[in-house]
């Protein structure tokens, strides 16, 4: 059984992956932080929280907030900055097989492409997966919203490395397809989707919102119909592989974003409620293959689509 799955066919080599079953940036820190609960080696690839060009501290609590069927949060992109995760988490990325995608969020197209070239050549880092769409910090949204913005910041960055570009999109515009078209157009080797939908919740007794930003983003199984939905729309439009966000806790949910047109998948918000998630859904994929006698997974990539 095959279940290797390339992400930048433009790049031969670059980044193909031995199954589809990625980790979620934002949902499985560094990774260094699972390697003790399961053998994270047999993912596909781990995307490593979003790293800004300087630390943040993130935002005021409260950051976090349980829905029916999901969470919100408002983290604010809280992280140790990209010259720490240079020097301090990529040499330990270096000796691993698994390989790791760096998430990486500018306050201006020049400063993604300035990332980018940082980023650049050091060993342990596989890719880069541009975050134009966080709902919770200020200015999050603005690159995602808008196909020339959203062309600008690819661009930049496709000036300043030769590392596959992945584009993570919003899923809070009214139609995302004209933002995937433009950074296809830009350079982008594939884009994955979605990101959170801007959400809030309540504190009733207290009469005032919950999180400390008053929205936040919401994920889990509760927008998992949106992220099938625009998924389905993107990979019709675009020629790059598409990577499946949303909601995903099992080898169905999984198999559902493929047939859709997905290339791979990502675990997010389910690895809060059960850590060993991504590699339980990597085994009930396999299974599901030997059981449906599928002899390559590439094989499945769209194969539900009736367009």
């Amino acid at each position: 059984m095959d279940l290797t799955v390339d992400l930048a066919p433009q790049r031969p080599g670059k980044l193909v992956l031995q199954n589809p079953v990625m980790t979620a940036s934002g949902t499985f820190g560094y990774g260094t932080e699972y390697e003790g609960l399961f053998d994270i080696q047999r993912l596909g690839a781990i995307v490593c929280k979003t790293a800004t060009r300087h630390p943040r501290e993130g935002n005021p609590p409260a950051r976090i907030a349980e829905t029916p069927a999901g969470m919100l949060n408002s983290i604010g992109l809280q992280n140790v900055g990209v010259e720490a995760v240079i020097s301090d988490k990529a040499p330990q990325w270096a000796s691993w097989r698994v390989p790791v995608i760096v998430n990486i969020a500018g306050e201006s197209p020049e400063e993604f492409g300035e990332m980018a070239a940082m980023l650049d050549g050091v060993p342990g880092i596989a890719g880069l997966e541009l975050n134009i769409s966080c709902p919770n910090v200020a200015g999050g949204l603005d690159f995602g919203q808008d196909p020339s913005l959203a062309k600008a910041v690819v661009g930049s960055v496709r000036r300043a490395t030769v590392l596959p570009v992945i584009v993570k999109l919003t899923p809070n515009v009214d139609d995302v397809v004209p933002i995937a078209v433009a950074v296809e157009e830009a350079g982008a080797d594939a884009v994955s989707l979605i990101n959170t939908l801007v959400g809030m919740a309540m504190d009733v007794r207290g009469r005032r919102p919950i999180l400390g930003t008053i929205t936040g983003g919401l994920s889990g199984p509760a927008i998992k119909p949106v992220a099938l939905a625009w998924v389905y729309r993107v990979a019709g439009a675009v020629q790059v592989p598409v990577i499946g966000i949303g909601g995903i806790r099992s080898a169905e949910d999984a198999m559902e974003f493929i047939l859709a047109g997905a290339s791979a998948v990502q675990v997010g918000s389910v690895s809060f409620v059960e850590p060993t998630a991504a590699l339980d859904i990597l085994e009930g994929l396999e299974a599901w293959c030997q059981e449906q006698e599928v002899e390559r997974v590439a094989e499945l990539i769209g194969a539900g689509r009736v367009d």
